[in-house]
C-alpha cells in the first residue's frame, strides 16, 4: 500500500505544480493579487505531497518492501540502517525524487522567507519554480518511477553498490542537491526579472542570499565528494578532473561569479545583464551536470542511469530551459538601462576581473568536459581529456585570480587608489616572498610551481587579515575602539574574510600535499619495515574477518616515528556478495602536519601483500579549508541585511515603487 499511496501523492505534486507555473503569471500579468498569492498555497502543497512520496519510499527501504522494484535493486535485508536509508537517495529514481523535494523545499521557503518581496516579483518566481517542478515530476512519473511494483516479490533485494555504502557518500548526494537545486531560485530571480523588465539593488538584495546558501550547499558536496574519492578509492588522490566532478564544480564557479556579480549590482547599479545571465548560466550548469549524470553517456560511480529514453527526455528538458531562458534574455536584456560608470581600478573593476576569469575557468572545464562526448558522438573517436589538460588551463587563470583576491576588497567603489593599497598590501607581498625563500632554503630542490603555491597562499592569507585589520582599524588606536568597530562591522564582511581565508588554507592543502607527497608502493611481508615522509611502517600481517555484508582482509600496519609509540592502521581490502563487488578501505591517520595512508591488496601467494603507503603533509588542509569557506558563507548569510527574502529598508522602497500596481490590484 506504502507504494500506491507514494504514487498518489506524486502525482498531486504534479498537478499542484501545473497550477503553480501557470496561475500566479496569469495573476502577475493581469495583476490579479488572489492569483497571485496562489503560488504560496500551492508552494506548501507541493511541498508536502512530494515529502510524503519520498517519506513512502523510505518506508521501503527501511522495511525491506521487495515488492517496490526501486528497493530490490538497491537495497537487501543485511544491509546497515544507515546504507538503508542512503540508499533511497542512492539510485536514478531515488536522487531524483530527492532532487524534487529540494526543489519543492525551496519554494516553499521563498514563500515562506519572501513575505516583504513584491507581490508581482514573488508569484512570477514561485511560477518558474513550479514549472521547474512540474519537468521533473513528469520525467519521475513517465521515465523514473521509484514506486514501480514487481510481481512477485524476490526474497531478498540485490542490495547497493559498495562503493556508495559509506557515510561520506550517504550525506554528499543531498548537500550536492541542496547546492544544485539552489541555484533554481536565482533562475527564477533572473526569469522572472526579464520578464518584469527591472533589475535593481532591490532585486540583488534578494537573490544574494539564495546565491549564498547554494554556494555554501555546494561548497560543503564538493568538500564530501572529494573527502569519500581520498580515502575510499584507494588511489590516495582527492581529485581526478572526472566528468562527475567536473559537473558540480562548473556550479560551483558559476555561482562564485554570481556572488560578485550581484554586489556590483547591489552597491552600484551595474552589471545587472551580466548577472542575470550568470543566474541563468549557473542553473544551466546545475542541469547540464544532471543530463551527463542521468543520461547514461558517462560511466561512473555517479552515473545512475543508462536509458536512452531517459536522457533523450532530459536533452528535451535541457534545451527548453536553457533555450528558453537564452531567447528571453536575447529578447529583454537589452531593453534593460544599465548602471553607473567606474573606473577599471575600483572595487567594480577587480570584481568584473573576477567574473571574468572564473567564467574563463569555467568555460574551459566545460570544452575540456564535453569535447570527448562530443568526439565520440560526432566521429566515434574515443578520447581522454584529463589532469594534464585541466591543470595546463586552470592554474594560469586561478593565479591572477588569487591574487587580485587580496587586491580587490582595498579598492574604493568607482575609483581606487592603486598605489596607497600596493603600499598597504606591502607586508602580504614581504610575507609571501619570505615564505617561499624559507621553503626554497629548507627544501633544496622544491619545484617553481610550489614554491608559487606557497607564497600565493602566504599572500592571500595575511592579505585578507590585512583588510580585516583595516575595516576595524586594528593597532591605529585604542583596542576598545577596534573592539567597538569589530562588533559593529556587517557580518558580511566578516564572513568574506573567513570565506578567503578559507580559499587560502586549500591552497596551502593542495600545494603542500602535491609537492611533498611521500610513497612506496610494493609488496610487504609481516615484520617488514619501510620508511616514508620521515615515518617507519611496520607490516604486522593481515587477518580474514567478517562485516555486517561482506568479508574482508584487514591489514596492520604500526606507523611511528623514532622513539614515540605510533599508531595503528588497519586497511581492508573487501568482498561484498550483494551486488558482487570488490573494494579498497583506506587507513588514515588524519594529522594537521600530514596525514598516514596505507592501503592492503592482494596477498601474492607467497605470504606477502601488495601494499600502497603515502605521506601526504598539510593534505587535510583542503577539507578544512573547504569548510571554513563554507563557514564564511554562513556567516555572511547571518548578516541581517541578507535575510531570505529582503530586509525592510528593501521593503520599505519595493512598497514605494509598486504602490500604483497594487493600488489596481
Amino acid at each position: 500500500m506504502v507504494a500506491e499511496i507514494g504514487q498518489f501523492v506524486l502525482i498531486l505534486a504534479l498537478v499542484t505544480a501545473c497550477f503553480q507555473g501557470a496561475l500566479p503569471l496569469i495573476g502577475a500579468a493581469r495583476e490579479n493579487r488572489p492569483l497571485m498569492r496562489f503560488g504560496d498555497n500551492a508552494a506548501f502543497v507541493q511541498f508536502a505531497a512530494i515529502s510524503g512520496a519520498f517519506a513512502c519510499l523510505t518506508i521501503g527501504y527501511v522495511t525491506s518492501d521487495f515488492s517496490i522494484l526501486n528497493v530490490v535493486n538497491n537495497s537487501h535485508s543485511l544491509k546497515p540502517m544507515l546504507y538503508k536509508i542512503s540508499g533511497v537517495w542512492g539510485n536514478h529514481e531515488g536522487s531524483l525524487l530527492l532532487w524534487s523535494w529540494i526543489l519543492a523545499l525551496f519554494g516553499m521557503a521563498v514563500a515562506f522567507f519572501g513575505r516583504n518581496l513584491p507581490d508581482s516579483l514573488k508569484a512570477r518566481v514561485l511560477a518558474i519554480q513550479g514549472l521547474i517542478g512540474v519537468g521533473f515530476l513528469m520525467f519521475i512519473l513517465f521515465t523514473s518511477n521509484p514506486f514501480e511494483r514487481i510481481s512477485p516479490a524476490p526474497l531478498d533485494g540485490n542490495g547497493l553498490n559498495p562503493l556508495l555504502q559509506d557515510p561520506g557518500l550517504a550525506f554528499h548526494p543531498p548537500f550536492l542537491y541542496l547546492g544544485y537545486v539552489g541555484l533554481s531560485i536565482t533562475f527564477s530571480f533572473a526569469i522572472a526579472a526579464l520578464i518584469e523588465g527591472r533589475v535593481d539593488p532591490a532585486w540583488a538584495r534578494w537573490v544574494r542570499p539564495w546565491t549564498l546558501a547554494a554556494w555554501g550547499f555546494l561548497t560543503i558536496g564538493i568538500a564530501l565528494g572529494s573527502w569519500w574519492a581520498y580515502y575510499e578509492l584507494g588511489w590516495g588522490g582527492w581529485w581526478f578532473w572526472d566528468p562527475v566532478e567536473n559537473a558540480s564544480f562548473m556550479p560551483w564557479l558559476a555561482a562564485t561569479a554570481l556572488l560578485h556579480s550581484a554586489i556590483v549590482v547591489e552597491k552600484r547599479d551595474a552589471l545587472k545583464n551580466w548577472t542575470i545571465l550568470l543566474a541563468i548560466i549557473a542553473f544551466s550548469l546545475s542541469l547540464l551536470g544532471t543530463f551527463l549524470v542521468r543520461s547514461g553517456v558517462l560511466n561512473s560511480v555517479h552515473a545512475f542511469a543508462s536509458d536512452p529514453a531517459r536522457g533523450v527526455f532530459i536533452l528535451i528538458f535541457l534545451i527548453f530551459v536553457i533555450g528558453g531562458s537564452l531567447l528571453l534574455y536575447g529578447i529583454r536584456a537589452p531593453k534593460m538601462k544599465g548602471g553607473g560608470l567606474f573606473a577599471p581600478i575600483s572595487r567594480e573593476g577587480s570584481l568584473v576581473l573576477n567574473n571574468l576569469l572564473l567564467s574563463t575557468i569555467t568555460a574551459t572545464v566545460l570544452l575540456g568536459t564535453l569535447y570527448p562526448i562530443f568526439l565520440d558522438a560526432f566521429t566515434g573517436a574515443k578520447v581522454s581529456v584529463g589532469p594534464p589538460y585541466f591543470n595546463a588551463t586552470f592554474l594560469p587563470l586561478a593565479l591572477p585570480l588569487v591574487v587580485a583576491m587580496a587586491f580587490g576588497p582595498f579598492l574604493a567603489w568607482k575609483r581606487g587608489d592603486l598605489a596607497g593599497i600596493v603600499s598597504r598590501l606591502k607586508f602580504a607581498l614581504f610575507a609571501a616572498l619570505a615564505f617561499s625563500g624559507f621553503l626554497w632554503w629548507w627544501q633544496t630542490g622544491t619545484p617553481v610551481m610550489a614554491l608559487l603555491g606557497m607564497g600565493l597562499f602566504a599572500w592571500l592569507l595575511v592579505g585578507s587579515v590585512l583588510e580585516w585589520a583595516e575595516r576595524i582599524k586594528l593597532f591605529r588606536g585604542p583596542l576598545a575602539n577596534s573592539w567597538k568597530r569589530m562588533i559593529q562591522l556587517p557580518r558580511s564582511a566578516h564572513g568574506m574574510t573567513v570565506a578567503h581565508i578559507g580559499v587560502a588554507l586549500v591552497i596551502l592543502g593542495i600545494t603542500a600535499s602535491e609537492a611533498w607527497q611521500s610513497e612506496h608502493l610494493g609488496v610487504m611481508r609481516p615484520g617488514e619495515t619501510v620508511t616514508v615522509g620521515g615515518y617507519d611502517f611496520r607490516f604486522d600481517g593481515a587477518e580474514a574477518i567478517t562485516g555486517p555484508n561482506y568479508d574482508a582482509i584487514q591489514g596492520t600496519f604500526l606507523a611511528y616515528k623514532g622513539d614515540n609509540k605510533g599508531v595503528y592502521l588497519y586497511p581492508e581490502q573487501r568482498r561484498y556478495t550483494d551486488p558482487p563487488m570488490e573494494t579498497t578501505e583506506a587507513a588514515i591517520r588524519p594529522m594537521l602536519s600530514a596525514d598516514l595512508y596505507t592501503v592492503i591488496g592482494e596477498a601474492d601467494g607467497d605470504g606477502g601483500y601488495a601494499v600502497r603507503i603515502y605521506h601526504k603533509p598539510f593534505i587535510s588542509w583542503i577539507w578544512i579549508g573547504a569548510f571554513v569557506m563554507f563557514a564564511g558563507g554562513a556567516l555572511s548569510l547571518s548578516d541581517r541585511r541578507l535575510r531570505l527574502g529582503a530586509p525592510g529598508r528593501a521593503k520599505r522602497a519595493s512598497a514605494v515603487s509598486s504602490a500604483p500596481s497594487e493600488a489596481k490590484g
